[in-house]
């Protein structure tokens, strides 16, 4: 009999496993075989060359290796880039021999475990003033409920509160975990209304649909005083597009309600987010850092780590070229260790990849949510909740096969 070698895509240390069971290897080789099945690519930005020096000398000892500039060797350039190289074994092997090294290496020792451990967290528990929200199994699906005249895709459709709470009702009958309901514009350009126009136009609706629905009401806004009055009415999380930097009180208020929070990247303002340079020097890079600050900014605000929600900002202050390479490289945000929503329902580059006229976006919208949840988003944030929720059924379906 001819026996070729047939390559296996192990994308996960669960999957590792599985494929050591099939083959009937013993339970003790399987628990020290799987961490070197699972491989991982970390990079550190900007360390010093000895450092980077001892870091690769560490990891070729134990089998890795570590990419670093060509002249980081000689120490002709004073920082480089480490790309760390190894399996799940080899880099907590190396973390342990970095925790008493000098240079900064002890810290790096401690934020390569943390990395560790955020990558193959697959389950999250959000705790609301209602309920908990379970995160992970299978993708959870937001329904966006705008209250708005001027909102990109249904502005104008919802302003009478009987037909925002009908939709409501809809979208929860049709499968939606969450309704997030929004009372101002973020559209491109889009202007900022007044503190009591949008408090006029969601509490309201909120007020009705809290003992309406019995799924939890997210409140839209990046006002402090909007997000106080939403909860106080039955909202449960607080999704801010400013990662609570629009109002200087939001972290504060977040804090003190103690409620979710969804922090999202933009650049500037819905103003004026498409204009001039888009150009970014490591698009998710930038956005990673930036989410990673704002998450330590609520921590120290007082907002319960553990009641944090990412989000990339799709559309916000990105190019065409940009939103692509973040749904193709989404996974990448596991670092952080939050859960992932995502929000690329009718945005402008899905009609611009498929060549759609601008009011129909629901296949390239598909299509987005699809590569979304294979990719790694937890939650995905939707126009057309049950033409997407069987969408996200089907993604689940191939993800968790």
């Amino acid at each position: 009999m001819k026996t070729e070698p047939r390559s296996l895509l192990l994308t996960s240390e669960k999957e590792a496993v599985e494929e050591l069971k099939r083959i009937g290897s013993d339970p003790y080789g399987i628990q020290s075989m799987a961490p070197k099945m699972a491989h991982f690519n970390l990079l550190l930005e900007k360390i010093e060359c000895r450092a980077a020096n001892i870091l690769k000398q560490e990891m070729l000892s134990i089998g890795g290796d570590v990419a670093v500039a060509r002249g980081s060797v000689s120490c002709s350039v004073d920082f480089t880039d480490a790309l760390i190289i190894g399996t799940r074994k080899q880099v907590l092997s190396l973390a342990e021999r970095l925790s008493a090294q000098p240079f900064g290496l002890k810290e790096i020792s401690s934020n390569l475990k943390k990395a560790i451990a955020n990558i193959t967290r697959d389950s999250f528990g959000i705790n609301t003033p209602r309920r908990s929200i379970q995160i992970g199994g299978r993708t959870l699906i937001m329904g966006i409920l705008n209250v708005t005249p001027d909102s990109f895709s249904d502005g104008g459709r919802y302003i009478l509160p009987a037909d925002a709470v009908e939709m409501a009702l809809k979208m929860e009958d049709e499968g939606a975990d969450i309704i997030d309901i929004g009372g101002e514009s973020s559209r491109p350009g889009s202007e900022r209304i007044s503190v009591e126009e949008e408090l006029d136009r969601v509490i309201p609706i909120i007020e009705i649909l809290s003992g309406r629905i019995a799924v939890p009401i997210s409140v839209d806004s990046m006002k402090a005083q909007v997000a106080r009055e939403a909860v106080r009415a039955g909202a449960e999380i607080i999704n801010d597009i400013s990662s609570m930097q629009y109002d200087p009180a939001m972290p504060e208020t977040v804090s003190s309600l103690d409620v979710p929070v969804v922090l999202m990247h933009m650049r500037g303002q819905p103003e004026t987010m498409q204009q001039g340079d888009l150009e970014y020097p490591s698009l998710r890079g930038e956005i990673i850092g930036y989410l990673r600050e704002r998450m330590e900014a609520a921590a120290q605000s007082g907002v319960d780590p553990e009641k944090i929600i990412i989000d990339p900002g799709f559309g916000f202050g990105k190019s065409l070229e940009d939103n692509l390479r973040l749904l193709k490289y989404l996974g990448e945000f596991k670092i952080l260790g939050r859960p992932l929503l995502v929000g690329t329902s009718r945005k402008a580059f899905t009609a611009r990849v498929t060549g759609a006229q601008d009011s129909v976006r629901l296949e390239g919208s598909a299509a987005a949510a699809a590569a979304a949840v294979l990719n790694g988003a937890n939650i995905i944030r939707v126009h057309d909740v049950g033409f997407m929720k069987r969408v996200a059924l089907m993604s689940d379906a191939i993800l968790r096969a």
